[in-house]
């Protein structure tokens, strides 16, 4: 009777112990809207001042406040979003590996682009424009560009723009960061710097630079800020309503103030979801 009662005993603890393991092996895969004691990782840029950068206080910029809002829509706090930096040339990469959640790092939804990844979005509409230095006088138009040293990142489009639609005689110079082709623009190891006006009106307002760099002014193409998801996650329909959410309550409009207006910059008005402008 005895050996009876310690089996049946065992028996008890160890469905238990089997129930126990497999309801926190369902937690850990739980993606969902329940923030709880779980993270949500999310990429950014590290060196996009106005977008997105690590500084010594932590993290600041647009993005990080967009997705920040997003992520606290998603159930989770500030304290439990993992930043991770996703470089140009390897955001498809990040989300296809599942070494991110979602990106929101400077963006720009493209039809290539969609064909490996999904977007929520668009949440900020900017222009390609060009960062010159500020005694520049010969650089007053896209096609003047023709003949000069034009950098942009590894992964960007940016420059290959220019080059296919307007300027075909550009020489392009791929660096790794924006950091990078700032450098060589101030020490004039390049001519021109080239991506989205609001990443560059973000480096030009920096104290650091005041008054060394201007912006050229161009409008050269659309560029529609998305929030990048893996193909087929259900996070892209979530992420939307959130993003609505950021505009109807005002918050999108306080992190355009906060984040571009030291730089006044003139953004647009804030774009529709699903709305892509070509």
């Amino acid at each position: 009777m005895k050996l009876r009662k310690v089996t049946a005993a065992s028996a008890v603890v160890l469905a238990l112990a089997v129930t126990a393991t497999a309801c926190g092996s369902d937690d850990k895969k739980d993606s969902g809207s329940s923030g709880g004691d779980k993270k949500i990782t999310v990429g950014i840029k590290f060196d996009q001042p106005g977008i997105g950068q690590k500084t010594p206080q932590g993290y600041a910029g647009f993005d990080v406040d967009v997705a920040t809002y997003v992520a606290g829509k998603l159930g989770y706090k500030p304290d439990q979003i993992q930043w991770k930096e996703t470089k140009s040339a390897d955001r498809e990469n990040a989300l296809s590996r599942g070494d991110v959640d979602f990106i929101a790092a400077s963006y720009s939804i493209t039809p290539e682009r969609q064909q490996k990844v999904d977007f929520a979005g668009p949440y900020l509409l900017a222009h390609q424009d060009v960062l010159i230095r500020a005694d520049d006088i010969a650089i007053k138009s896209p096609s003047d560009l023709n003949s000069k040293k034009l950098c942009s990142v590894t992964g960007s489009t940016s420059a290959q723009n220019v080059h296919d639609k307007l300027a075909p005689k550009a020489q392009l110079q791929q660096y790794p960061t924006y950091s990078a082709c700032l450098t060589g623009l101030q020490n004039k190891a390049i001519d021109a710097l080239t991506t989205d006006d609001s990443i560059l009106a973000g480096y030009a307002s920096q104290a650091a630079f005041k008054g060394k760099f201007k912006l050229g002014g161009f409008k050269m193409t659309n560029e529609n800020y998305g929030i990048g998801v893996k193909k087929g996650s259900d996070l892209k329909a979530k992420i939307n309503t959130a993003l609505e959410a950021m505009v109807s309550d005002g918050s999108w409009k306080k992190a355009v103030d906060k984040n571009f207006g030291p730089a006044h910059y003139k953004n647009e008005p804030a774009p529709k979801i699903g709305n892509i402008v070509s």
